[in-house]
């Protein structure tokens, strides 16, 4: 076999290895054909010295080539885009990371709730004591404003000021007053009806403000407690009733878990990212692949010239 000839299949052999890698990369079927095909074509040069092997070079050079520098540009493109969304799941990665050593987790939260039920409902049995005596001592548990203070950014529930305003609305022939705090006057005879036995339901929140909901262990009443005024009043839920309380999570909590479910997309994005071939392109590779699976193709080398401009006009688009 003389010097020409093995040249070019050695050259040949480099351009089916390259096709095959690329194969590989984008475990597609259809480019897995053309590479097998292509090995085939490859292989009738190397058993048939009669044949002409410029037609062999020829069919690189119209074909194989273009194929090549197509899927390479593809892989380039995918791999820039690849490379975005990872920056953004590093991103988010680092933000998780931050958010994650000041979430206030949902079992403290959990256990202050019944800390904080309890404070409410000495400090209830006290006032009632008080109010009933006429003294003038101070009827609050210690630390009673830590819980909302601690907790409120991230488990009470937005109100609107007008919602707000709502709920902390009485007069003032409907409650009791002394020094230290106001109190519905029903409200303290239900209270004292069910022994001061009640929990609490939820916490609620306009710009600073805080309103603490509780609940009634034996009905379905509720009250509030208005820090800032020591007022408790009975809460009406219908001003509530377009308030979405299915979730408890810390709004910390809620954006690292989102974070975390947006980077499982992202990841899988990337994953099917990474090999996507635009449809046109597969197209015109099944094309292409019909075309070299003929068996009067090599009779037709010459004239495969507007296929390959096909594959050469497709590098100059903007599709990736």
């Amino acid at each position: 076999m003389d010097e020409y000839r093995l040249n070019i299949i050695k050259k040949s052999n480099t351009e089916i290895n390259r096709l095959q890698l690329l194969s590989v990369f984008f475990d597609d079927e259809v480019i897995y054909k053309i590479y097998l095909r292509s090995q085939v074509i490859h292989q009738l040069f190397v058993n048939n010295e009669e044949l002409d092997i410029e037609k062999l070079d020829l069919f690189h050079l119209q074909f194989t080539d273009s194929v090549i520098e197509l899927l390479k540009k593809i892989k380039k493109s995918n791999e820039k885009n690849v490379s975005l969304i990872y920056d953004e799941i590093d991103l988010n990665e680092e933000l998780i990371d931050r958010m994650a050593g000041t979430v206030v987790d949902q079992k403290s939260f959990e256990q202050d709730k019944q800390k904080q039920s309890l404070k409410i409902n000495l400090s209830l049995r006290k006032l009632f004591s008080v109010l009933s005596e006429l003294s003038t001592d101070f009827p609050f548990s210690k630390n009673i404003n830590v819980f909302s203070s601690k907790y409120a950014n991230d488990f009470y529930f937005d109100l609107t000021t007008d919602q707000f305003a709502q709920l902390i609305n009485f007069q003032e022939r409907q409650v009791y007053t002394n020094v230290y705090a106001i109190i519905e006057r029903k409200l303290m005879g239900k209270l004292c009806k069910y022994d001061f036995r009640t929990e609490f339901y939820i916490g609620l929140k306009s710009g600073e403000q805080v309103i603490e909901v509780y609940k009634f262990l034996e009905t379905d009443d509720y009250y509030l407690f208005f820090p800032s005024r020591n007022l408790f009043l009975f809460c009406d839920l219908t001003i509530l009733k377009d308030l979405d309380t299915s979730t408890n999570l810390s709004e910390k909590e809620k954006i690292v878990r989102e974070l975390q479910y947006k980077n499982d997309k992202l990841k899988s994005n990337a994953a099917v990212l990474k090999t996507a071939i635009p449809h046109e392109v597969i197209n015109l590779l099944e094309d292409s692949y019909h075309k070299i699976s003929d068996i009067n193709f090599l009779n037709h080398l010459n004239n495969f010239d507007v296929q390959s401009n096909i594959l050469k006009t497709m590098l100059k688009t903007d599709l990736f």
